[in-house]
């Protein structure tokens, strides 16, 4: 019995090839297999039948290629290969054949070895998972544990093979190869400068009180410690034992006089602004302990009406959120007062915010001075909120407050230098109309 796959008419010598839009029909070698089936055992009462049923399978491949009549294509394929090892001649091996031939357990290793690439596979059938004993029963990790640690102080350690000796060096010791460290390359090696014939003279003739000299010219401070810097710096002689193989010691700390303590009278400086005195200019209030909320009150109230005070100083006082927010509604008022100090204190940041809000209303103060406050870092919304009040003030030149983003940094720095640089042009056009007023006047008194 034969079965055909295909029924394709055979090409013959006196058939012409078919040219329907450019497809061509390539053959290849027909196949032929023979199968046969199980026999069938038949009995009767006479006699016993065996049949066997033989079956022949022809198979024919053909390919189907798209070609035009103008152009034809040639294509080239190349034998797959695997560690080397052309691959072509297994071509028409057939793989049920083979894996029929095998026993199960060769069919197990092979399992091993193969893991199929299929993620539809569930993962039970992709690993190889050999338990083969059934359950116990449900998981019990503190008998699992115990059973771990029972295994492992019965189990017998691995026996030495040669036993350990204090003192003995067991094996072949590693040394490390000798190699030349990079300073004794450095050492080594002469690096020959051409200074000239003058300089040369000059270097190899000088004491070494002279090289110290050149070297605290030339700025080498790492080659000389302090007393050897100003003793070259001052003219004054070199001191004894500290040339280049004498021995460094740390000098000795100057002992500089303690601050006089701040004696200024709060009373008598509060009456003397509430007077709005023409001679006081400045208060200094600073480190002076145990102010009270009153006295700033006070102070604060006679600042919003005062024309003579220029600098205010509150700096270490204890100066608090309540004070602050009055000192800022007196800045409001007030329009005579340049320099600002506040530092130290405890002001929160909201109202740091405020009392630079504050400085916009009178455009008076040229330095304000805020910062090492109860908290050191402002954060981002406080830093952007100062820097678009600064950039809204024009008179502003100095600003003492720590910042911690870049970009409130530069923003700032750069339009306080814009401020600056406004003001020394309005003052040297100032300067040259003053000038020219003079000259002009000269010339006049010189033609009467």
């Amino acid at each position: 019995m034969e079965v055909m796959d295909a029924v394709v008419p055979d090409k013959g010598e006196d058939q012409e090839e078919e040219d329907s839009g450019g497809v061509e029909i390539i053959y290849d070698e027909p196949t032929v297999e023979v199968e046969y089936d199980d026999p069938v055992i038949t009995e009767t009462d006479d006699d016993i039948t065996m049949t066997t049923r033989r079956r022949k399978i022809t198979r024919t491949k053909y390919r189907i290629q798209e070609t035009s009549s103008s152009t034809k294509k040639t294509t080239m394929t190349t034998a797959a290969k695997l560690y080397g090892k052309d691959l072509s001649e297994y071509d028409d091996v057939d793989v049920d054949e083979l894996l029929s031939q095998l026993t199960p357990e060769e069919i197990n290793i092979l399992a091993k070895e193969v893991d199929p690439d299929d993620s539809f596979m569930p993962p039970s059938q992709r690993c190889s998972y050999e338990c083969t004993k059934t359950p116990t029963g449900p998981l019990n990790r503190k008998k699992l544990i115990e059973h771990i640690n029972k295994q492992a102080l019965e189990t017998p350690d691995i026996p030495e093979i040669k036993p350990y000796v204090p003192g003995v060096v067991r094996g072949k010791k590693w040394i490390p190869p000798v190699t030349e460290s990079l300073k004794e390359k450095e050492v080594n090696e002469q690096i020959a400068i051409d200074l000239g014939e003058e300089y040369e003279q000059a270097l190899s003739n000088a004491t070494e009180d002279e090289i110290i000299d050149l070297a605290a010219i030339l700025g080498f401070h790492s080659m000389m410690n302090q007393d050897q810097y100003h003793a070259s710096l001052l003219n004054s002689g070199q001191p004894l034992g500290m040339g280049w193989d004498g021995i460094t010691k740390a000098s000795q700390p100057k002992v500089f006089p303690m601050d006089p303590p701040n004696d200024t009278d709060v009373d008598d400086t509060i009456r003397r602004v509430r007077e709005d005195d023409h001679l006081l200019a400045d208060v200094n209030w600073n480190n002076i302990k145990n102010i009270s909320d009153e006295k700033f009150m006070q102070l604060f109230e006679a600042i919003e009406n005062n024309t003579h005070l220029e600098t205010l100083s509150l700096t270490n006082v204890g100066l608090t959120d309540k004070a602050a927010q009055r000192l800022a509604d007196a800045l409001e008022k007030n329009s005579t007062l340049r320099v600002l100090n506040v530092e130290t204190n405890f002001i929160s940041p909201p109202v740091i915010v405020k009392l630079v809000k504050s400085l916009l209303n009178t455009k008076a103060i040229e330095e304000f001075r805020c910062s090492n406050q109860r908290s050191q870092v402002l954060g981002n919304k406080i830093e952007m909120e100062i820097t678009q009040l600064v950039e809204q003030n024009p008179t502003l030149l100095r600003l003492g407050l720590h910042l911690e983003f870049n970009d409130a940094r530069h923003r700032v720095a750069a339009h306080l230098q814009r401020n600056i640089d406004r003001i020394v042009r309005v003052e040297k056009k100032s300067y040259r109309q003053k000038k020219l007023q003079g000259h002009e006047a000269n010339e006049a008194d010189t033609n009467k």
